[in-house]
């Protein structure tokens, strides 16, 4: 008779996991083992992952840390679990994830289901209409900085349950691997990259700061994504007031809002006429400032909406640059749109989304590098002049064959 364990794991769940982690693929941990190269030996693996989840004999193998650089220059550390503890880990999101779901703020919207970025941009750009203030809230190196036993205790408000509460311990304490090979302890954060990391996140500054604002100021309503939070006041007086609340409820969680980047800002437009230095904040991946716009009759008027930012233009033309579609003069144009339209429909659906028309310039340069292949590949387009023309004539015929190209944005 076989021995019963005492944690009870669906195998079911563990091949849902391992589906899910197949499917987003991503880099090998500390153990340099790939998907493709585990998936060679699925069978053991997973039964292996089963069998010690369920007897309390799973430990994580310490997270490779990477740094990935930031817009500012500086840098951003990533943690890579191994593939296997990306399906154990997910293997506690499945049953984790239905419990806290319920429980969430209806203003979360990161890493949620039936949730998204843009969501909480509409959401933002609908109370910047009714609201003259924001405080913008930076919270300093959050996912570095999270008190493991205030995440604990968050955690248990939640569940009981023996094994998610070991092995969130278990991932929160796995040391850190370095470049060299040296071994990091951890005595706080959650690192970003692991598949568990954002549900965390989110069941934290749900109990830090979601249930605290709906208690203390249910007047002020907030967007948060993840780590990024908009907060909507009356007034400015109100503003400034919340902004150091906030700050003095996040030393209490052990967390800092960012003092630079943390800001009062006025949500300026045709109808708010007092002057102030900050009229504008980013937010995911766009920026909300006042801008010109028209109303049904054609009248025009300034309006405080989102457009894509100047972080998130510049990182786009990178990606362009990066392509070298100009040296492809191999390929035909179809062959370019089955390479990048993808990517580039992607851009157009979430920064296209609010006020289209600024993403015409930034898709300048996706139409120049057009021009320049023509010009290599045929010799009766050597003219910059002609090229375009030819370009020109093909984006009418064949909008859809690149998607910039159907919001106006034709060479």
């Amino acid at each position: 008779m076989a021995e019963a364990k005492p944690f009870s794991i669906s195998k079911r769940v563990v091949w849902e996991a391992w589906l899910s982690v197949k499917a987003n693929q991503g880099a090998a941990g500390v153990d340099e083992e790939s998907i493709a190269r585990f998936e060679r030996r699925l069978k053991p693996n997973l039964y292996k992952i089963w069998n010690r989840m369920s007897s309390g004999t799973y430990f994580p193998a310490p997270v490779r840390m990477v740094k990935i650089p930031k817009p500012d220059g500086r840098e951003r550390p990533l943690g890579i679990p191994t593939v296997g503890d990306r399906v154990a880990q997910t293997v506690l999101k499945l049953y984790l994830e239905p419990l806290v779901e319920p429980c969430f703020h209806k203003d979360s919207y990161g890493y949620r289901p039936r949730k998204s970025a843009a969501d909480a941009i509409g959401e933002a750009r609908r109370r910047c209409w009714r609201y003259d203030w924001v405080v913008d809230l930076d919270i300093k190196g959050f996912f570095d900085n999270i008190d493991h036993a205030l995440m604990m205790h968050a955690v248990r408000k939640h569940t009981n349950c023996s094994w998610m509460l070991l092995y969130i311990e278990r991932w929160l304490k796995a040391p850190a691997q370095l470049k060299d090979g040296t071994l990091v302890a951890r005595d706080k954060g959650t690192p970003q990259g692991g598949v568990a990391s954002p549900l965390l996140a989110n069941i934290f500054l749900h109990h830090a700061f979601d249930t605290w604002m709906a208690e203390r100021y249910p007047c002020c309503p907030f967007e948060r994504y993840a780590d990024d939070v908009v907060v909507h006041c009356s007034t400015e007086a109100q503003a400034h007031f919340l902004r150091r609340q906030i700050e003095e409820r996040l030393k209490a969680c052990k967390l800092e809002a960012h003092p630079q980047k943390t800001q009062v800002i006025y949500c300026k437009d045709s109808n708010r006429r007092a002057d102030d230095t900050h009229v504008s904040f980013d937010f995911l991946g766009y920026t909300f400032c006042p801008r010109p716009s028209v109303n049904r009759q054609g009248e025009f008027f300034v309006s405080f909406v989102p457009a894509i930012s100047r972080k998130a233009a510049k990182a786009i033309v990178a990606e362009i640059r990066r392509w070298q579609i100009h040296r492809k003069s191999d390929k035909s144009l179809e062959d370019l749109s089955r390479m990048f339209n993808r990517v580039i429909r992607g851009w157009v659906n979430y920064y296209g989304r609010y006020y289209r028309s600024a993403l015409a310039p930034v898709f300048c340069c996706l139409n120049r590098r057009l021009v320049r292949w023509a010009q290599r590949k045929y010799k009766r387009y050597r003219s910059q002049r002609r090229a375009t023309r030819w370009l020109r004539a093909i984006a009418r015929q064949q909008p859809a064959l690149f998607a910039h190209w159907q919001i106006r944005a034709v060479p």
